[in-house]
């Protein structure tokens, strides 16, 4: 049962290494905005209509949270089982479909453009989560878990690898820049575009790992392993701020529900409890320095003394 914290600084806000003094603020605390979902994943922030969107994917719906009036309410259904969103740099919504195996485009008009659905003429396994990179190219992993049964989506057999995928701005082209990650989900670059951090759900335990992006800005290269994780911890989606920290959605049980925030070098400064495992977030507000997280049934908000990254 959430409760709001009724004293500052909110005791769910864990600091684990001095340096995350510097992004807690200490008059602020967790909220819980909206309740009832399935499972909440795939937040995006719309300044310019100050709403959030968010996917609940076993209803098979997108949400949305007003912040003027605190509204919410379903924004699409069906969203064809929608996972991970994000904004191109023209403001558009990018998402990615387990039931259509696709990943699409919101146009200004709500007309949806299919991106991509097949790679070398088959299909994809089901798209989970989606960055664009400051040049326009559409970055997205492709793990099976909407193929795997009926909650997510619907069962079928895998036709592809679990690649990371490139979509070329101009010419619409894909490559693979990696196919080593196995069951590839949340992604994101860091600030300056060097790096590309990746979760890795087939590992046991599972992992983060951290690419360096060549010269052109187009591969991956020198692939190493960011965060090994402890049995049973469990990464998901995440998202940098602008000094290069990950804050990371991160379960599973007791104590571990919630956000963990890591350094640039890879070491866990900050912890946000919540009562629910986080599988993804994004940062918003004005000043995009409100941490929205997308955790089970619920999502929560908090803000930080920091902003997210561009492209976040």
């Amino acid at each position: 049962m959430w409760q709001a914290s009724e004293r500052y600084p909110d005791p769910a806000i864990e600091v684990l290494d001095p340096r995350f003094l510097n992004y807690r603020i200490t008059s602020a605390a967790v909220e819980r905005l909206a309740t009832g979902m399935r499972w909440a994943e795939g937040p995006a922030w719309f300044g310019d209509g100050r709403y959030l969107l968010w996917s609940d994917i076993p209803n098979n719906r997108i949400m949305k949270w007003e912040e003027e009036t605190g509204a919410v309410s379903v924004f699409r259904k069906p969203s064809n089982y929608a996972n991970g969103h994000t904004r191109d740099r023209q403001g558009r919504l990018v998402g990615c479909e387990h039931g259509g195996r696709r990943v699409v485009r919101t146009e200004y008009d709500g007309s949806l453009t299919v991106l991509m659905d097949r790679f070398e003429g088959k299909r994809l396994n089901s798209p989970n989560d989606v960055v664009v990179k400051s040049d326009g190219s559409v970055w997205f992993t492709d793990p099976p878990f909407g193929i795997l049964g009926f909650y997510e989506g619907a069962p079928a057999p895998s036709e592809l690898p679990t690649n990371v995928y490139r979509l070329d701005p101009v010419t619409g082209a894909a490559t693979v820049v990696t196919s080593a990650v196995a069951r590839p989900n949340g992604l994101c670059f860091s600030p300056d575009e060097s790096r590309l951090y990746l979760v890795e759900s087939g590992a046991v335990p599972r992992r983060i790992r951290v690419f360096d992006l060549s010269q052109d800005g187009q591969r991956l290269e020198n692939d190493r392993v960011f965060v090994q994780c402890a049995e049973g911890e469990t990464p998901d989606g995440f998202r940098c701020d602008v000094d290069g920290n990950l804050w990371a959605g991160w379960g599973l049980g007791e104590g571990r529900d919630g956000v963990r925030i890591f350094a640039p070098e890879g070491t866990a400064i900050g912890h946000i409890h919540l009562p629910e495992r986080c599988a993804n977030l994004c940062f918003g507000g004005p000043a995009r320095n409100r941490l929205f997280m997308a955790a089970s049934q619920s999502v929560y908000a908090l803000y930080v003394n920091t902003q997210g990254a561009a492209g976040g």
